[in-house]
């Protein structure tokens, strides 16, 4: 999980845990944005869902698009 270490390591963090009313969720954030937001899927394993955010920081690094599956648009 290379980017979740790298954005750590850059004074970014990850928050795991509830948010009301959503009962898992994985975020990623820098010292300016929101880098990925993301809701535990039914059956999803919690390292799955840290894969999944890698992934996302990743796409972010890439592209500079946040993955939002918290926030409808």
């Amino acid at each position: 999980m290379k980017h979740i270490e790298t954005l750590i390591a850059e004074g970014g963090n990850i928050t795991l845990g509830a948010i009301y009313p959503i009962e898992c969720a994985a975020i990623a954030a820098d010292d300016h944005n929101s880098v990925a937001m993301l809701v535990r899927r039914e059956g999803e394993t919690l390292n799955a869902l840290l894969k999944r955010l890698d992934k996302a920081i990743a796409q972010f690094y890439d592209d500079g698009e946040a993955i939002d599956e918290i926030n409808p648009t």
